[in-house]
């Protein structure tokens, strides 16, 4: 008899930022998330999470917990380890929605079975999309460190222009610049941003929801009317309105790109039909499985979409189980994956590394991941290595 699924165990955790994240919907100076560990007969281990992001996502700590203890953990426990792909399947008919819960547990299952295979957590991804596809090589070789941009927070002009100089001095070349809390005086942020850190630093605005498409098509034509090299603008309008979003990218210049309208791929043909976008940034907690946003790269590329993958405020263990399916399907601007940059300290022991704007990910099997120490922050009922 091979090896079963054993254990499920979740644990709440809250990890304090060394800087405040402010965006057009919330304020926060913690991450925080629920972590999954899921657990096999013979003592191998995964890892995965579900950040709390009230705003994005709707999804609670307890209620993504409940979902994962209640629903998801029964599918699991005694099944063969083998059968993870019907397995994982029925992870996502169980419950509607719930994609934070689903993404960890999905993410945590398949670090099992990479680890088994003795592959990293992308070449598994690489191998599942395509199975017993070699691995390219020379300059066409899977990355194994990616680049990503790093978030100014919202804030006044000064504010931005001064944490603009502070991020390049980190090390980092693209600016993620937090607009729509105030159409008015957006563009004076902008403009701050780009005369502080001068014109070799790539600047992408993400609004986060918070224009209406009238103020969206006014502040991105006085945004290119100054020429101040932006390189896209994220999310104008509100998730639903992807009509809206349609009517704004019709009306402007600058790239466009779908974030919180974007979280099934019935929500990708919809912004496809639309022609709502003309890049899309793709989420585990939005999405729901690490092989749900691998398809939506992969059905966005073919539909002449540009691609991004992107975290939540989350950890190095969401944080690292996104730049692997970034590495498993390039994307075709540099990636979003600072998040488990702002914490104070890590919890995370093992996975993925920052080096400046360098995101390394590990040459161990699975995610790399060894433990979640749990004196970090302050986690309710933690788990130990």
């Amino acid at each position: 008899m091979g090896s079963r699924f054993a254990s499920v165990e979740c644990a709440r955790l809250s990890v304090p930022l060394h800087t405040p994240f402010v965006t057009a919907l919330r304020r926060t100076t913690t991450t925080d998330t629920l972590v999954v560990r899921v657990s096999d007969t013979e003592g191998t281990t995964g890892w995965g999470e579900a950040p709390q992001v009230w705003q994005v996502t709707g999804e609670s700590l307890a209620g993504a917990a409940a979902c994962v203890e209640e629903i998801l953990a029964p599918i699991l426990i005694g099944r063969d380890v083998d059968e993870w792909a019907p397995v994982l399947a029925s992870v996502q008919r169980a419950v509607a929605r719930n994609f934070g819960a689903k993404a960890a547990v999905d993410t945590a299952v398949r670090d099992v079975v990479a680890r088994r295979c003795g592959l990293t957590l992308s070449a598994f991804l690489r191998n599942e999309a395509t199975p017993g596809a070699a691995a390219p090589t020379g300059g066409d070789a899977y990355p194994t460190v990616l680049r990503t941009d790093v978030t100014l927070s919202a804030g006044g002009p000064d504010h931005l222009a001064a944490a603009a100089v502070q991020r390049v001095a980190d090390g980092f070349s693209t600016l993620k610049v937090k607009v729509g809390t105030d159409a008015d005086s957006d563009v004076a942020r902008v403009q701050a941003v780009r005369d502080a850190v001068g014109p070799d630093v790539t600047i992408r605005l993400d609004a986060n929801q918070g224009w209406t498409p009238d103020e969206a098509v006014t502040v991105i034509r006085a945004v290119e009317d100054a020429d101040l090299g932006v390189e896209l603008v994220e999310q104008p309008v509100r998730g639903e309105d992807v009509e809206g979003l349609a009517w704004v990218r019709s009306r402007v210049g600058l790239s466009i790109m779908a974030d919180e309208a974007l979280f099934s791929l019935v929500d990708l043909e919809r912004i496809l039909r639309l022609d709502a976008a003309d890049l899309v940034n793709v989420k585990l907690a939005k999405c729901g499985s690490l092989g749900i946003a691998v398809e939506q790269l992969r059905r966005g590329e073919a539909a002449g979409l540009g691609t991004m993958v992107g975290s939540m405020m989350e950890t190095a263990i969401g944080v690292g189980a996104a730049a692997a399916v970034a590495a498993a399907h390039p994307t075709s601007v540099v990636n979003d994956l600072d998040a488990a940059w702002w914490a104070a300290r890590s919890p995370v022991v093992g996975g993925v590394r920052y080096d400046g704007e360098r995101l390394v990910l590990p040459d161990q099997p699975g995610s790399g991941i060894e433990a979640v120490q749990a004196t970090i922050g302050a986690p309710v009922d933690p788990l130990g290595p």
